[in-house]
C-alpha cells in the first residue's frame, strides 16, 4: 500500500526513503526559481536540501515560478504533495530514495502581479533559472541572444504584461530600484557556454528596449555569475512513477530519477549574498569556463553525438546505445581524437580519466535515459556542444571527419526514417524547415549546411562541406552501421 506524498506522512515515508532532517517551518524563502523541471529538483533543490539537512542558512529556501502552460501542471503537482519531491538516486549497481523539501510554493503562472511582487521582495536575493538552451532566444549561429525575437520585441512593447522570463526579470528588477531595494543576483543554471553572461545580454538587452537608464543600472548593479551544472536526469513517465510506488510504497506523482553523480560549479559573484553551498559540495571558483568547456564539449557532446546513429539503428536507451560496439568505440574514437584534444586544460582535472567516468554514466541501465531525450531541439544542441569543437579545430587546420558524422546523422535522422524504415518521432522548434532541407540533401548535401542559423561560418568551410558529405552519401547508401565502422577504420574519407 503506498503513502501519499506529504508533510503529514513523511514520518511513515521515512521507512523506505531519507526525509528531511529540518523543520520546514523554520525555512524562509531566499531564492525565486524559474523552471522548475526534473533537473532543477534533481540539481539545486538537492543541493539545498542538503546544506539545511546541516542546519544552516534557512533563510534560502525556493519559490518556483514559470510563464509556459506547461508550469501549471508542475505547480499543481507540488502544490497537492505540499511541494515535496521523490528523489530517485541510482547508479550502475544500487538505487536510494530521498525526499527533499527545498520548496516552499510556487507562484501561480500567468499570474504576472504576484510574480513580479515576490521578485521585488527584498528577502528574495537570487533568481535562478533552468529554462532550458531554447528558452533564450539565442542565435543559434552566433550564440548570442537574438534581441529582435518576437517574444523580445513583445514584452519591449508591453514591458508591464511581460510574457517571458526575462520580461519578469527586467519588471522585478525595476521594481526593486524605483523602491530602493538592492538588486537579486541572476543566476542562470542551463548548459549554454557562459550562461551567466548571456542571461545578463538577454536581461540588459530587453531593459534597453524600454528604458535605457534602466539597462545602464542592470549593468552596473546586477551580478549575473557563470555556472557549469551537471546531472543526468531523465524525464517522468509513468514507468518511473510505478518504480516509486513499487520499491518505496511512496506516491508521488511526478518524482525525480538521477543519477548519484551531480557537479555544480560556479563563480563566486554574489552581491545580495549567498547560500554557504561550498559546505555540500558546489565548487567556488573565479573562472567556471574550463569546466564548462570540459562538460559541455564532452558530454554534451558525446550525448549529441550517439543520440542520432542510435535513433536510426532503432535503439532506444542510452545504456543500450552504450552497449552497441559499434557506437560505444565511435564515441570513443571521436572524444579521443577530436573534442578533448582541444579542450583547454581544467584545473585538478585529468580529462581522459573524465571521459571514462562519463562512459560508465553512459552505459548506467538503472537511469534508462532515452535517445528520444538526446535527440530532441538538435537545432538547439548542434551549435552549443557540437559545431564550437568544429570551428575550433578548423581554425587550427586539423581534420573533423567524425564532427561531420554527427551532424550527418543528425541530418539523416530528420528525416524521421530509422534504417530500418521504422517512423521515428522528431521533435524540434525548427522542424518544418529542417525536414524539407534535409530531405533535400538526400541528393545535395551541401545544401544542409546552408542552413545558416545551425551552422553559421562552420556550414561555409570547404572541409566541413567536404566531410559532411561524404559521410551523409555513406550513411544513406550504405547504413549508419557502415557509416561508423568506416569512421572506426579511418575510412569514411573526403
Amino acid at each position: 500500500m503506498t503513502i501519499k506524498l506529504s508533510l503529514e506522512n513523511l514520518s511513515a515515508i521515512a521507512a523506505t526513503a531519507t526525509v528531511p532532517l529540518y523543520d520546514r517551518s523554520q525555512l524562509s524563502a531566499g531564492i525565486v526559481h524559474f523552471g522548475v523541471g526534473n533537473f532543477h529538483r534533481a540539481h539545486q533543490a538537492i543541493y539545498l536540501d542538503d546544506l539545511f539537512n546541516t542546519g544552516k542558512d534557512h533563510d534560502w529556501a525556493i519559490v518556483g515560478a514559470g510563464v509556459l502552460p506547461s508550469d501549471e501542471a508542475m505547480r499543481a503537482t507540488l502544490e497537492s504533495q505540499d511541494f515535496l519531491t521523490a528523489v530517485i538516486e541510482q547508479d550502475n549497481i544500487c538505487s536510494s530514495a530521498r525526499v527533499t523539501g527545498a520548496m516552499l510554493g510556487y507562484v501561480q503562472p500567468g499570474d504576472n502581479e504576484a510574480i513580479v511582487s515576490r521578485l521585488a521582495d527584498p528577502s528574495i536575493r537570487i533568481v535562478s533559472l533552468t529554462i532550458t538552451e531554447g528558452g533564450y532566444f539565442l542565435d543559434a549561429a552566433t550564440g548570442e541572444v537574438d534581441i529582435s525575437h518576437p517574444a523580445i520585441s513583445a514584452d519591449a512593447a508591453n514591458p508591464h504584461k511581460p510574457k517571458t522570463v526575462f520580461g519578469l526579470v527586467v519588471a522585478g528588477l525595476r521594481a526593486r530600484r524605483a523602491r530602493g531595494i538592492a538588486p537579486f543576483t541572476v543566476m542562470s543554471c542551463d548548459n549554454i557556454p557562459g550562461n551567466g553572461k548571456v542571461t545578463h545580454s538577454a536581461v540588459s538587452g530587453l531593459a534597453r528596449l524600454v528604458d535605457p537608464d534602466l539597462a545602464q543600472w542592470i549593468d552596473d548593479n546586477v551580478a549575473f555569475p557563470n555556472s557549469m551544472v551537471d546531472r543526468i536526469t531523465p524525464t517522468t513517465s509513468p514507468r518511473e512513477v510505478g518504480i516509486v510506488a513499487d520499491d518505496y510504497d511512496i506516491d508521488d506523482n511526478w518524482p525525480v530519477f538521477c543519477e548519484k553523480f551531480k557537479q555544480w560549479v560556479l563563480e563566486d559573484h554574489f552581491p545580495a549574498g549567498r547560500p554557504a553551498l561550498e559546505t555540500v559540495g558546489v565548487e567556488f571558483v573565479p573562472d567556471v569556463a574550463p569546466y564548462e568547456h570540459m562538460k559541455i564539449r564532452i558530454l554534451n557532446g558525446g550525448h549529441a553525438a550517439i543520440a542520432y546513429p542510435a535513433a536510426l539503428m532503432d535503439i532506444h536507451f542510452v545504456h543500450e546505445a552504450m552497449e552497441e560496439p559499434l557506437i560505444r568505440d565511435f564515441l570513443a574514437k571521436l572524444e579521443r581524437d577530436e573534442i578533448i584534444p582541444i579542450i583547454p586544460a581544467v584545473p585538478n582535472t585529468d580529462l581522459s580519466e573524465y571521459y571514462n567516468r562519463i562512459e560508465s554514466r553512459f552505459l548506467n541501465p538503472k537511469i534508462a535515459d532515452t535517445i528520444p531525450r538526446l535527440a530532441q531541439d538538435g537545432s538547439n544542441r548542434q551549435p552549443k556542444f557540437i559545431l564550437p569543437t568544429v570551428a575550433d579545430r578548423l581554425k587550427l587546420g586539423y581534420d573533423v571527419t567524425g564532427l561531420a558524422l554527427v551532424s550527418a546523422c543528425w541530418c539523416k535522422y530528420l528525416c524521421g526514417t530509422s534504417d530500418s524504415g521504422k517512423q521515428m518521432a522528431v521533435q524540434d522548434t525548427m522542424l518544418t524547415r529542417l525536414r524539407d532541407v534535409a530531405i533535400d540533401a538526400k541528393d545535395r548535401p551541401e545544401s544542409f549546411l546552408d542552413l545558416s542559423e545551425v551552422f553559421g561560418d562552420v556550414g561555409m568551410s570547404d572541409v566541413f562541406r567536404q566531410r559532411f558529405t561524404s559521410a551523409l552519401r555513406h550513411l544513406w547508401t550504405f547504413g549508419t552501421r557502415s557509416a561508423l565502422k568506416a569512421y572506426a577504420d579511418n575510412a569514411l574519407g573526403g
